[in-house]
């Protein structure tokens, strides 16, 4: 496993070209709180690779190739890590944290901790930016406090604090849904390490098990592919539904929707992605 890097620059001209950005580059929460919205219309979620084989390098180098060089998208460990990169190159004070994924989880359940976010300091307060969170990454930042609802560009969220351990929670309904939670505790690039191994390649991780393609649109809206299901919504509310039939037709969806070019031959497999009807 790799020592920590040493820190990596990325390309501000490229990368703020693909999201569309022309703004200032000052550590402001406005400039933050723009770039989370751009990125998260641009750069889709995605585990496309895991599902080819081919892995996930998390050198900076191949994580900036792919997801601006590329125009691909990638999941939490790549975004978020690029992320970070971009805005300590722009002057904030960001640090990464951990935390375990617990959409679906019952709290009796202990899930991994398998989910990289970001801590900025800015203007005197904390902040949550997290544009790694498949469809319900954040397209805006929120307040690092406790038990306030606090509106994004697309859902309500707050944080709740039980003990030594804090709740990300999204508005649901008349209800509030886990997201994940954590301690506050920082992930380094040798825990990111060992936890895009065991997400990429485990056979119980939902990434090998499932395709998952996710894209912030406009007017609080959003794209989500699920294996078959391909849904755009706004917050509950499904505005579209379509179940793909073929695998040709998911590779057309693929690249006309969310902009990802799968290799002429290349097959995507597995396990709750069943093609015995297409």
């Amino acid at each position: 496993m790799p020592a920590d890097r040493p820190p990596h620059t990325p390309d501000l001209d490229a990368y703020f070209a693909r999201i569309g950005y022309a703004g200032p580059r000052t550590p402001t929460r406005a400039v933050l709180d723009e770039l989370m919205a751009r990125h998260t219309r641009a750069i889709p979620f995605e585990n496309v690779d895991v599902l080819l084989g081919r892995g996930v390098s998390l050198a900076p180098e191949a994580v900036e190739a792919k997801l601006v060089g590329a125009r691909r998208g990638g999941y939490c460990f790549e975004q978020n890590s690029f992320f970070l990169a971009v805005l300590r190159t722009l002057g904030f004070r960001a640090t990464p944290l951990s935390g375990r994924v617990r959409l679906y989880v019952p709290r009796e359940v202990v899930p991994p901790r398998t989910h990289l976010f970001l801590k900025v300091e800015l203007e005197g307060e904390e902040w949550i930016a997290d544009v790694g969170f498949g469809g319900l990454s954040l397209s805006s930042s929120i307040r690092f406090r406790e038990a306030i609802e606090q509106e994004t560009r697309h859902e309500t969220r707050r944080l709740v604090r039980e003990g030594g351990r804090w709740f990300h929670q999204v508005r649901s309904g008349d209800g509030w849904m886990d997201g994940y939670e954590f301690t506050g505790e920082e992930m380094p690039p040798v825990d990111r390490e060992l936890a895009n191994w065991w997400t990429s390649a485990h056979p119980d991780s939902r990434f090998r098990q499932n395709l998952m393609v996710n894209l912030a649109g406009p007017a609080g809206t959003r794209l989500n592919l699920t294996n078959r299901e391909f849904t755009r919504r706004r917050g509950a509310e499904v505005l579209e539904t379509t179940q793909v039939g073929s695998h040709d037709e998911l590779v057309a969806l693929l690249g006309d929707v969310f902009g990802i070019r799968i290799p002429e031959g290349a097959r995507l497999t597995a396990s709750n992605l069943d093609w015995a009807a297409g």
